[in-house]
């Protein structure tokens, strides 16, 4: 009697097969066109190759190009494979490690054969070419498993030292797989991978770059290159995707920087940004509007040092933690003497003692919380801080506004009670809407998850978690809408947390506000209040930010808006412009009203055609410019281009006043 295995479908219903059997052998049964869609399967939850056989009785979900996600991973981890076949077919000699998907591709490490130099971006068109005929060819990627003894000896007999080397550290017992490419290429891999590499468009991938790496990230070792590409399931797909790097790259923050004279880095402060007036007028106005915002909802706004002793940062978790990425310096005077010119380092004793700046501001708001006795009557406290923190950041992470050592934070910490969490989180979820809809940002909204190194009991946890999805729901955010989603493993290691992703203009996400509840930290640092019983008890402490960082957020806002800040944010407003010097003084009394009304305006009186002009200002981004020649002012009138429109109007000074007035006033403060 014929063996047969019992495989449950999600629809509830079960289909018996022969053993042996594969889920290409369900799709095809179920119906032609399945069988075509399906790429790969998920048995028992376990993400598998189409053609792999069941090993018994197992539940079954095709999985096909419409399961966007999965169908995305599974491509581009064979892209990276067929990458490195078609180096080592193009460079014989050519040695391969590893090579994963990234978020939008995939990369491969590569040592290039000894008879020539690294690989360059003028080797990516002629692997491209070769990937393309590997996909064509249509080969079939077979799994297989070997024994570690077999599969190291055939790595030393290839030369693959590399590969050798991974698989000697393997653990003796573990099931090792490899994958073939056709009959003529084989890579060490767990899989899953299509059924064969046609599976693949040829025309939905392209080679991006080329960049150095080490062999296992570590620089002592041998050194590597890295070839980046991107891929997708079709060229439609990657024809978007290369149209939002091109759109990304017009609105990148350090360009538009430049251009707008905003600010600037130089390696004197790495990480640290120098900024100039139009720049900081941006952060002022941004500034502003946060405190009126918190003060409007209850928060008393503090200051706190920059440098504390190391053994608060002991006591509060955090030098355990966090060390390597904080600033740590002596509690000396330096002695000076005899160091010449300059160049020698004070000498620091033995016994000194050691501060660190601070990285963040949670513990220090706590000191304050600590001063003097709270009662329960008190609660909820809620402190802000605009908090200037540094964190050691390494140079190569560097980049722009959006990753630096120095920023400030719209920082603030709620001290309440165990009933008053859920309000306070309510409450704070529908002042971080009303912020991201001020400046015309969709979200969604996260719930980061307890992770495995963490402070705190399970109990403890399961309570701020279950506070956390209880204040959504009650906001009404746990939705669709909202894009409500649980991440497993990604809280912070005192605390759950909620997190706002931002949409911005071409699609991408950024995580920027907070708030999480934290029980670890209050404990940790004897934070109490009196209770309504007369004993001591510990407060939850609510971390929040909206913001997150001013640095960041004034980057993400440049690419946003391309630079197109709303006028209420725009350094300059308006530019009154000349076409001939005879409007000079009628341009300086449009000035003059104009500043009154509090408008940010210059004059541009210069001996330059207006056309000149208009382009200037335009790069700088400059919302509205009022032209103004000879007619204009006997008629008391300006001509109004705005940025971005094609036409102007040709409209009264006083009309252009209260329009630009309105356009000024900051969304808080319209009526």
């Amino acid at each position: 009697m014929t063996e047969l295995v019992k495989i449950s479908l999600p629809d509830g219903s079960v289909r018996e097969m022969q053993a042996g059997s594969t889920p290409a052998d369900v799709a095809a049964a179920i119906g032609p066109g399945l069988a075509k869609a399906a790429i790969a399967a998920r048995v028992d939850g376990e993400l598998r190759d189409i053609n792999r056989p069941f090993e018994g009785d197992a539940e079954l979900a095709l999985v096909t190009s419409r399961d966007e996600e999965e169908a995305l991973e599974l491509a581009r981890h064979d892209f990276a494979h067929v990458l490195a076949e078609a180096v080592q077919s193009l460079f014989p000699g050519t040695q391969i490690t590893f090579g994963p998907s990234t978020d939008d591709g995939f990369y491969y490490d590569v040592k290039a054969p000894d008879t020539r130099e690294p690989f360059s971006s003028e080797d990516l068109p002629a692997i491209e070419e070769e990937m393309r005929r590997i996909i064509k060819a249509d080969k079939p990627l077979k799994r297989e498993v070997w024994s570690r003894e077999d599969l190291i000896a055939k790595w030393e007999a290839e030369g693959e030292t590399f590969k050798a080397e991974w698989a000697k550290e393997l653990p003796e017992g573990e099931e090792l797989t490899v994958y073939w490419s056709g009959e003529d290429w084989l890579d060490m891999c767990r899989g899953p991978h299509l059924a064969s590499t046609g599976k693949l468009d040829p025309q939905a991938f392209k080679l991006m770059r080329v960049a150095g790496a080490y062999w296992r990230g570590d620089q002592n070792n041998a050194q590597l290159t890295r070839i980046y590409g991107t891929g997708w399931l079709n060229k439609k797909q990657l024809n978007q995707h290369l149209m939002r790097l091109e759109e990304a790259a017009k609105r990148d923050h350090r360009k538009l920087g430049r251009e707008m004279d905003l600010f600037h880095l130089q390696e004197e402060a790495h990480g640290s940004v120098f900024w100039h007036p139009n720049g900081y007028r941006i952060w002022r106005e941004l500034e502003a509007y946060m405190r009126r915002k918190m003060d409007n909802a209850g928060y008393r706004e503090i200051k706190t040092p920059q440098l504390m002793n190391i053994k608060q940062w002991e006591q509060s978790g955090h030098w355990g933690k966090y060390a390597e990425n904080m600033f740590a310096v002596p509690d000396i005077v330096p002695d000076v003497d005899g160091l010449g010119d300059g160049l020698a380092a004070p000498r620091v004793a033995e016994d000194a003692d050691w501060l660190a700046m601070k990285p963040m501001n949670c513990p220090a708001h706590v000191i304050v919380f600590k001063q003097g006795i709270t009662s329960y009557r008190d609660l909820p406290i809620r402190l802000g801080e605009m908090g200037c923190c540094h964190r050691n950041e390494p140079h190569g992470a560097l980049h722009g506004l959006m990753r630096v050592r120095q920023f400030t934070q719209d920082d603030a910490h709620i001290f309440c009670t165990e009933r008053q969490v859920v309000d306070e989180v309510r409450a704070f979820c529908k002042l971080a809407d009303s912020v991201y809809r001020d400046f015309g940002f969709d979200y969604h909204v996260k719930l980061a998850l307890r992770p495995e190194k963490r402070f705190g009991s399970d109990s403890d946890w399961d309570k701020a978690e279950q506070e956390l999805r209880d204040a959504v729901t009650e906001a009404g955010m746990d939705n669709d809408e909202y894009g409500w989603e649980e991440l497993p493993g990604e809280g912070a290691f005192y605390a759950p947390k909620l997190e706002w992703h931002l949409t911005d203009a071409i699609g991408r996400t950024w995580q920027v506000g907070t708030i999480q509840g934290d029980r670890v930290l209050p404990e940790r640092l004897d934070a109490t209040y009196v209770g309504e019983d007369g004993e001591k008890h510990r407060p939850v402490m609510l971390h929040r930010a909206i913001f997150g960082s001013y640095e960041r957020f004034i980057g993400i806002l440049i690419e946003h808006f391309a630079g197109k800040l709303p006028v209420w944010l725009a350094p300059v407003q308006a530019v009154v412009a000349t076409i001939v010097s005879d409007a000079d003084d009628y341009a300086k009394e449009a000035v003059a009203k104009l500043e009154e009304a509090g408008i940010r305006v210059e004059s541009d009186l210069r001996n330059e055609k207006i056309n000149y002009k208009v382009r200037e200002h335009s790069l700088a981004k400059v919302p509205h410019l009022l032209v103004v020649g000879k007619r204009e002012a006997e008629e008391g009138t300006v001509a109004m281009r705005t940025l971005g429109e094609k036409e102007q109007k040709f409209i009264s000074l006083d009309e252009a006043i209260a329009m630009l007035k309105d356009a000024a006033t900051p969304p808080d403060l319209k009526a």
